[in-house]
């Protein structure tokens, strides 16, 4: 199995959105009930980061970064967000997609990316702790999914490049 980890455009979105609609259907992957229409989507992520794992010329896996806050002060901080396909879990494509978007985002000047999960969603915070990624904090009833309060475990991964320490 030969896979390619490439930058993500809008002819990737279709199958992007196949993605995360799949995810968003566990019911332990996000918030969003749905996924933006691409430029929505597009215009809040950053414009490096942004990447897709092909194998056999489909797309089975996407990470992508978005800024955590406007101000200056955090342009060096981005959340990751990951979804591989339900057929092709296991199979170390979300541990290649996050090696490759480290490289990425150090690359581009971020020296700590978080990341977010609920508790429950075991394979998610196993894959960022695998990742170098450390649990950080727990908010508790943050947000409400489908009328329920759900609870979400803050990681982080600070880069260990001299530049950023």
């Amino acid at each position: 199995m030969e896979m390619n980890i490439r930058l993500l455009g809008p002819d990737d979105w279709p199958m992007v959105k196949v993605i995360y609609e799949l995810g968003i259907a566990t019911g332990i992957a996000t918030f969003e009930n749905r996924p933006p229409e691409w430029e929505v989507w597009h215009t809040s992520h950053l414009s490096f980061g942004n990447l897709v794992a092909e194998i056999n010329n489909a797309v089975v896996g996407w990470v992508a970064l978005s800024p955590v806050s406007d101000r200056c002060v955090y342009g060096g901080i981005a959340e990751v967000s990951i979804y591989v396909h339900p057929e092709w879990k296991g199979k170390r494509i979300g541990k290649s997609l996050l090696g490759k978007v480290v490289e990425e985002s150090e690359g581009n000047g971020i020296w700590t990316l978080n990341a977010a999960t609920f508790p429950e969603n075991i394979p998610s915070l196993s894959l960022f702790k695998k990742s170098g990624f450390r649990e950080i904090g727990y908010r508790e009833k943050i947000a409400k999914k489908d009328g329920v309060w759900k609870d979400n475990v803050i990681l982080e991964r600070r880069s260990k490049l001299p530049k950023f320490n």
